[in-house]
């Protein structure tokens, strides 16, 4: 944009330049510094020579295929996302559909909304401590109900059983995060044309399809967001099993992240593993993401695009064969 001869587009660059000079620094070179080491000797706390590997890529195929805690902490990640996500997404969209609804114009909707969120603004270590206390052993809240209600004779230790572990990591996930997407479902109702909804009124569409045939679709991108969002988070999953159990019991817990910090700062600090763990994941997210984008890409607009294509190529035939 130009008035009285100044070009006042150059100040757009100048507001930009600290995110971009922040992200050249804090993001763009940790990230290639650490695909670099992936690819060298990289170790131990006393500087040493850093060489490139004969095999560049012998870190890489060492953890994919000789490293076991590696592969477990591969499944555990996963594992532990989608036993917790898949209720969370569920829960969010009944809540949403719940908040949002006008026919049912739920009173004090604020309250509720603060009371949901609440779990995701508490910190990880206070979480921590509290369900370490709740599945104490052998005196615990937990054990204290059980032994009550003569579900058993003697003390439960929850936390050294590996399904019952994950489970409950599972769960503090959900009840941390479930708020959270309730409330950018919520955004995306509201951000949707009331026309539509009115419309469906009109035509006696009741709650159950207007929500699957109007609200649903029409929350594609936010749900995609969501999506992405949730997985690159569970993906990079690390306060609440580090804290809460360090990876146990038997590293039944143990996610990637957890991983490669213990390569990189514990034991023989091995940087090289780690960075190459890191690029794997990075590799993974990245996969992953693109099929999520790929599956959820809206298809009616690739159909129009198709035919205004067609459309074009039979007018401009039509004109050459005028000609």
């Amino acid at each position: 944009m130009r008035r009285k001869g100044v070009n006042y587009s150059k100040f757009g660059y100048i507001f930009t330049l600290p995110f971009v000079l922040a992200f050249l620094i804090f993001s763009l070179y940790p990230i290639l510094y650490t695909a670099v080491i992936g690819f060298t000797n990289m170790q131990g706390l006393i500087p040493k020579p850093v060489h490139i590997l004969d095999n560049p890529f012998q870190n890489f195929k060492d953890l994919l295929f000789d490293n076991v805690s590696f592969r477990k902490s591969l499944i555990n990640t996963g594992l532990l996302w989608i036993v917790n996500f898949i209720p969370q997404i569920v829960l969010a969209l009944l809540l949403t559909a719940w908040f949002t609804n006008k026919r049912l114009n739920i009173k004090g909707q604020g309250a509720f909304k603060v009371l949901l969120y609440m779990p995701n603004i508490i910190t990880a270590g206070t979480i921590a401590v509290l369900f370490s206390s709740l599945f104490a052993y052998p005196m615990g809240p937990v054990n204290s109900i059980f032994e009550m209600l003569g579900w058993s004779d003697a003390p439960i230790f929850f936390l050294q059983d590996k399904t019952t572990a994950r489970g409950i990591v599972a769960f503090i996930q959900f009840w941390m995060w479930y708020g959270n997407t309730m409330i950018i479902l919520v955004a995306g109702v509201m951000g949707i044309n009331p026309a539509l909804f009115e419309s469906a009124a009109i035509d006696g569409a009741n709650g159950f399809q207007t929500f699957f045939r109007i609200t649903l679709p029409s929350l594609r991108t936010i749900l995609l967001f969501t999506l992405i969002t949730s997985m690159i988070g569970g993906l990079t999953m690390f306060d609440i099993p580090q804290l809460f159990l360090a990876g146990g019991p038997d590293d039944s817990t143990l996610t990637t992240s957890m991983f490669i910090y213990g390569q990189a700062f514990k034991g023989s600090y091995m940087y090289n593993r780690a960075a190459a763990a890191s690029m794997i994941m990075f590799v993974i997210a990245a996969i992953l993401s693109g099929l999520v984008f790929y599956l959820m890409r809206d298809r009616d607009a690739g159909r129009i695009k198709k035919a205004e294509k067609n459309y074009k190529k039979s007018a401009k035939a039509a004109a050459v064969r005028e000609v």
